[in-house]
């Protein structure tokens, strides 16, 4: 069977105004070598107002000013292509820059019509941010790599593989719906080496644009991995400017180590938990369809350093806790057990929502509550009526942050929970819920989200972590 690697390259790999476009394009031709490449592309970044931003937020920016009646500009969004254009050959430029102008002028006709009724979301938003970014990078840097003698193509709109259902800005791919409308994509497959597209955006059966939650890319290469892993030797690597390491380099600067592999589990509970490296949803996306594929995360400027990602790994060496995570912004409710049930099958087949995990729960006066960890106080805010309804007498406590002990065999290491537990509250902090259990492979400190809590409490656990082996 033929390999496929499905590359996804995020905003950062991409670097501001394209700046890394030819390392990504030296990764695409190294991996097109030995096999096929879906190449999934998220939006460039930008210098704007002088500071480096992604395309997103600008055009998202601008959408916000609409809805106050302030008439748009993607003149930043404009620069930012017409230096990528540079990298164009002069024989593809001309073609290159008016598909730019004409995605451009979609997304602007996006952002007058959010300004014409003062609403920016839904389809406009879609709209708006897809041609301006994850629908047009990918078109330009195929201009930019067929200039250099590559075997590319790009997937247009028209065509778009991925099928999602009515839930226009937090969507849900449609396995069977976009496995029936891959037949162009599969044909471009089998005719060039590498095919580009974009990540985020989908398409419902009636052609509406969709899009993901932020950070969707990951989850579109996910999805194009499912759907051909039946047709090809299919794995998928997300190329990002570091592989993953024992906790976020940015709160914890000293004492990190690589991790060299990770198990789904403790993938999506990395990612659910504050990873930042990787969707979660991307994975969820490869257990909610039983597939099987090898995954890995690439450090793009260092491809030599890698995670890799594997349903179930055989006995392992190395540190019992892969990773150390915060997770600010969350929500507890305290609700009846007996009253439970419905709320989380609503909150799984209506919403399809499934950002929250259980604790273990607790009696009070003879009755039995459930104990619910949101990862998102926001979506908990936005939804407070809909959550109480199952349970009028719930309580909800927000501003609650949350470190997370990752791991698939903890369960081998002694006093794990006390060792770390203890060195958080020499810390000075104060432990507001404390979850271990064994089948989970993750231990959950809860502590007050303020401050520089957060931080202080992961650089103290992730500090402990050199007194804690295996048995």
């Amino acid at each position: 069977m033929e390999k496929l690697v499905v590359a996804k390259f995020g905003g950062g790999a991409i670097g501001e105004d394209g700046r890394f476009v030819p390392e990504v394009i030296g990764r695409i031709r190294a991996l097109a070598s030995d096999s096929k490449v879906v190449a999934v592309f998220s939006a460039p970044l930008t210098l704007d107002g002088g500071k480096v931003r992604s395309i997103t937020d600008v055009v998202m920016q601008q959408g916000y000013n609409a809805e106050e009646g302030v008439a748009p500009n993607l003149d930043a969004v404009r620069k930012a292509y017409g230096r990528l254009l540079e990298m164009v050959s002069p024989a593809h430029r001309e073609d290159c820059s008016r598909v730019v102008e004409s995605h451009l002028a979609l997304a602007s006709d996006a952002l007058e019509e959010a300004r014409a009724t003062r609403r920016f979301a839904d389809e406009v938003r879609a709209r708006a941010l897809g041609y301006s970014g994850e629908l047009l990078m990918p078109q330009v840097v195929d201009y930019v790599m067929r200039g250099q003698g590559l075997s590319s193509s790009s997937v247009p709109y028209k065509y778009w593989p991925i099928i999602t259902d009515d839930n226009l800005e937090f969507t849900n791919f449609l396995l069977e719906e976009s496995a029936g409308n891959l037949h162009y994509t599969a044909d471009l497959l089998g005719t060039h080496d590498i095919v580009c597209m974009g990540g985020f955006i989908g398409k419902t059966l009636q052609g509406v644009m969709t899009t993901y939650e932020r950070g969707g890319t990951d989850r579109t290469a996910a999805d194009m991995g499912i759907l051909f892993h039946k047709q090809y030797e299919t794995s998928i690597d997300w190329e990002k400017d570091s592989a993953v390491v024992s906790a976020d380099p940015r709160v914890v600067e000293t004492g990190l180590s690589e991790v060299r592999q990770l198990s789904y589990n403790e993938a999506r509970l990395a990612g659910m938990f504050g990873m930042k490296i990787l969707d979660p949803m991307a994975i969820k996306e490869i257990l909610d369809h039983g597939v099987d594929i090898p995954l890995k995360i690439t450090n793009m400027s260092d491809p030599s350093k890698t995670t890799v990602i594997r349903r179930s790994l055989g006995p392992e060496e190395g540190h019992p806790i892969k990773i150390v995570t915060g997770k600010g912004n969350c929500a507890i409710m305290r609700m009846e057990s007996r009253l439970s049930p419905a709320l989380l099958g609503s909150l799984e087949k209506a919403r399809k929502y499934r950002e929250f995990v259980l604790l273990s729960p607790f009696f009070r006066d003879g009755i039995r509550f459930t104990r619910i960890l949101f990862t998102d106080g926001d979506f908990v805010r936005r939804n407070e009526r809909y959550l109480l309804g199952f349970d009028s007498l719930a309580s909800i406590t927000y501003k609650r942050g949350v470190i997370t002990l990752i791991g698939d065999s903890m369960w081998r290491v002694q006093y794990v929970a006390s060792k770390t537990s203890s060195r958080v509250g020499r810390a000075g902090l104060n432990i507001l819920n404390m979850d271990a259990q064994e089948e989970t492979s993750r231990i959950i400190i809860v502590i007050e989200d303020a401050g520089d809590n957060l931080a202080k409490a992961v650089r103290a656990v992730h500090d402990e972590r050199p007194s804690i082996t295996f048995v």
